[in-house]
């Protein structure tokens, strides 16, 4: 697991064995794990946002958007 990338509201975790992406909104308590072809999609993504526009509240508005469908975390 390594920590790709870390703001107030969101954190995202590369697990490069499962070839996936933790994506941890922390203010809305949702986490979405993706893999695969979603992974790939996601990460092309991520790296079309151009250089110049690269700043925390960019990239968190772009995962905001990917975590629509997340699910709440809960504790057992």
């Amino acid at each position: 697991m390594n920590v790709v990338y870390n703001s107030e509201l969101y954190s995202v975790l590369a697990y490069p064995a499962q070839e996936g992406f933790e994506v941890v909104d922390k203010a809305g308590g949702r986490m979405l794990f993706i893999r695969g072809e979603t992974a790939f999609f996601f990460r092309k993504a991520i790296d079309e946002i151009p250089e110049d526009e690269r700043d925390e509240e960019t990239i968190d508005d772009f995962l905001d958007s990917y975590c629509v469908g997340a699910r709440p975390i809960s504790f057992h």
